[in-house]
């Protein structure tokens, strides 16, 4: 199975001047958590979580009315195309500790996003074994965090 079949198409995107306070608003009316950063050309530059919201606005007592995206965006953002197999799609996610991949084409503009909820609203293609897995792999750190350097 191709992450073409279970992605969403309908992607929220922000630039990276773009207010935290109108990331979050956006967020909220779209009930989503992850926002991708883009460039004018629509090109994948980052992602910002409402966590990253909480931890890098809030909890540093920023502004969110004048931080941008670019102040609190994650840069080493992980995409996959629609072409990439779930089951390495799903590894990177489990490996990576991720909960949502941005799916670009080959010039790296956006073209949607595998969440969680792709995956959990496929299980029946894709295997509820393999979607409880990832789910597991990502949300078990063993009191440690993967991602940190």
């Amino acid at each position: 199975m191709k992450v073409k079949e279970c992605m969403s198409l309908n992607v929220c995107c922000c630039t990276p001047d773009t207010t935290v306070t109108e990331i979050a608003k956006k967020m909220c009316d779209n009930h989503i958590g992850c926002i991708p950063v883009c460039d004018t050309n629509n090109t994948v530059v980052g992602v910002l979580t409402d966590r990253d919201i909480i931890l890098r606005t809030v909890a540093c007592n920023k502004d969110a009315n004048i931080t941008k995206a670019s102040d609190i965006m994650t840069c080493k953002t992980c995409c996959c195309t629609p072409e990439t197999d779930i089951n390495e799609a799903t590894k990177l996610m489990s490996d990576l500790q991720i909960r949502r991949i941005p799916v670009c084409d080959n010039n790296n503009k956006i073209v949607g996003i595998l969440s969680l909820g792709d995956l959990a609203n496929n299980d029946n293609k894709i295997g509820a074994k393999q979607v409880c897995d990832t789910l597991e792999n990502i949300c078990n750190c063993d009191g440690k965090n993967k991602n940190a350097e």
